[in-house]
């Protein structure tokens, strides 16, 4: 059982920021990025981003649907997915993952493309993987555009968990930064759980954040890694 004075506090609704001004670019990024910047003059109807858990595709894929104006659409047998498509720009995420009826995807890209609006999928994988078995479709899947996006660098892995620090209004020191990033998983998903844990810690014992309260955190999600000490900073 926790001792009282390390019950968490309820969440207090720190909500990411997803608009196009808090976006922290870097070279993981910027193929993509550029796709989301350079929308509507798309070189495809269709945009395909992939790239691994964390790396920030479903971050890119708000931005877009808050500029673009997209509905988010189900590829379900019987759906309305190809009307929708027909009048406006359509998201659909993880699409190898939630799995979709071929012969509705194949509406839908035959619809943006007939209507001239825009179809904007995430996935893991890229679509040749996806082992679609519609001719038709694995016809038109390869003639999207796939954008591939990388596990974030060190560099936008620092400004991601400083801002997300920032969000919270706590500016933790550089050092602590650092060691954070030398021992998470590599992920923004990642980032967001540390800094959420780390928050809650140190509010729930009413303690500044410390390198000792990080690693405790890091401890508990499972991604220690390097037990490296470095100097504690002042609490």
């Amino acid at each position: 059982m926790n001792r009282r004075d390390d019950q968490l506090p309820l969440p207090l609704g720190h909500a990411p920021q997803i608009s196009r001004d808090d976006l922290l670019v870097s070279s993981s990024l910027e193929a993509a990025v550029a796709i989301v910047d350079g929308w509507p003059q798309w070189p495809s109807h269709v945009v395909v981003l992939v790239g691994p858990p964390g790396s920030g595709k479903s971050h890119l894929a708000a931005i877009w649907a808050q500029t673009s104006g997209a509905s988010p659409i189900d590829l379900q047998p019987g759906g309305e997915a190809p009307e929708i498509a027909a009048s406006g720009p359509v998201l659909f995420e993880d699409a190898d993952r939630r799995g979709f009826d071929e012969t509705t995807l194949f509406h839908v890209i035959n619809s943006v493309r007939e209507n001239g609006t825009y179809l904007l999928v995430t996935a893991r994988t890229r679509p040749a993987a996806w082992g679609v078995a519609l001719p038709d479709l694995a016809s038109r899947l390869k003639a999207v555009t796939v954008v591939e996006m990388s596990e974030p660098d060190d560099d936008l892995l620092g400004q991601v968990l400083m801002k997300l620090f920032a969000d919270r209004q706590l500016f933790p020191d550089e050092r602590l930064i650092a060691y954070l990033v030398a021992r998470m998983e590599r992920s923004l998903e990642s980032a967001h759980r540390v800094v959420e844990d780390i928050d809650r810690l140190a509010l729930a014992r009413r303690t500044r954040i410390s390198r000792s309260l990080a690693a405790e955190v890091l401890e508990k999600i499972g991604n220690a890694g390097d037990t490296q000490e470095i100097p504690e900073q002042d609490d």
